[in-house]
């Protein structure tokens, strides 16, 4: 479900219209993502990427808090700048491997 936002997020690549339509159209998944989903499905486009990167942080099951957002926004930014290091600092700070215990 995430790939095309990990995608958006690190590449530009869909458009954010894209990005929500899919999101949408996959559904909430967990009970902890439906607030982000309904605030996504009012907002549609106009979602800010903060929203859209505290989302993937709560999908990894991991605190979307202040230092969180800001750390995977910089990951993000300097990934669709070219830094390809930037990649692996996204995904180290999700903890895709699913061992987080993070609330």
């Amino acid at each position: 479900m995430f790939e095309v936002l990990d995608s958006y997020l690190l590449e530009s690549e869909p458009n954010k219209a894209a990005v929500v339509a899919a999101l949408l159209a996959a559904g909430p998944g967990a009970e902890h993502l439906r607030p982000f989903m309904e605030g996504i499905a009012r907002l549609g486009e106009r979602t800010p990427d903060l929203a859209l990167l505290a989302l993937r942080l709560a999908a990894a099951n991991l605190r979307a808090d202040d230092a969180a957002v800001l750390a995977l926004r910089d990951a993000s930014q300097r990934a669709r700048s070219g830094d390809a290091a930037a990649r692996d600092t996204y995904f180290k700070i999700l903890q895709v491997d699913g061992t987080s215990t993070t609330p």
